[in-house]
């Protein structure tokens, strides 16, 4: 009986451990999602009210991207890739300020694809994004269902829609972009419970303070950003309201 006794409390010792390491886990990485949405937001509204940082970016008699445009449109997906494949060998601090730097390019892309848009249903939108991946972020964290399968499920339609978005650049078809959009929200919205649930389990097995915790933090706030950013520009794509 003692040794029963011993067992369940040692084992209820080391569930609160791993649910408090979670808990402090999950907070940084939001912290980090928060800042990167905070700069992004910052740059967006700093290109899209200078006209002179803007045509940098556009040519505004044409409206087309310029050279320096086109770089910028792609540069934060070169970034991803750098951070996802060269997390084991990049430092902690340059993971962060690459991090940081993701997310101000991220912002000046943002700037002229929001510019397309009212800025009162720019806002519209990004409430309603927030709010609808704030009740997704809360599902996937206090869920008890396993959400693996689900996430599966959503990483491969996440393909399609990458696939058919590719298809679309070369035949431009309205019922298709329109197909995509609705679907796209789907995925991301399934997603954002499916990367929070996982998030969760990553900072149960981690000892926060280690400087993997904190590049794993960093990796999480990516994930999540891209989760949230893409969100949104699928509702406004639908929602939003051209100029």
């Amino acid at each position: 009986m003692e040794s029963n006794n011993f067992d369940y409390q040692y084992k209820n010792v080391i569930q609160l451990d791993d649910q408090a390491s979670s808990r402090k886990f999950i907070a940084n990485v939001f912290m980090w999602m928060f800042v990167a949405l905070g700069i992004s937001a910052f740059f967006a509204y700093l290109f899209a009210t200078d006209i002179n940082l803007l045509s940098k970016l556009v040519d505004l008699s044409t409206g087309r991207r310029t050279g320096l445009g086109t770089i910028v449109m792609f540069a934060p997906f070169a970034f991803v890739l750098l951070m996802s494949f060269g997390l084991n060998k990049i430092s902690t601090p340059v993971l962060t300020f690459l991090f940081i730097l993701f997310a101000a390019l991220m912002g000046a892309s943002l700037s002229f694809i929001l510019l397309m848009y009212t800025a009162s249903s720019v806002i519209g939108v990004f409430i309603t994004a927030s709010v609808v991946f704030g009740i997704m972020a809360v599902a996937g964290y206090t869920t008890t269902q396993d959400l693996t399968s689900f996430g599966s499920l959503m990483v491969m339609l996440l393909l399609g829609v990458i696939v058919a978005s590719v298809v679309n650049m070369f035949i431009a078809s309205p019922g298709l972009s329109k197909a995509i959009n609705y679907i796209g929200v789907a995925v991301f919205v399934g997603l954002a419970a499916y990367n929070v649930q996982n998030l969760k389990r990553i900072g149960a097995g981690l000892e926060y303070g280690m400087a993997d915790a904190r590049k794993m933090a960093i990796m999480g706030a990516l994930t999540l950003y891209m989760n949230f950013i893409n969100l949104f520009l699928s509702l406004l794509r639908i929602f939003g309201n051209r100029r």
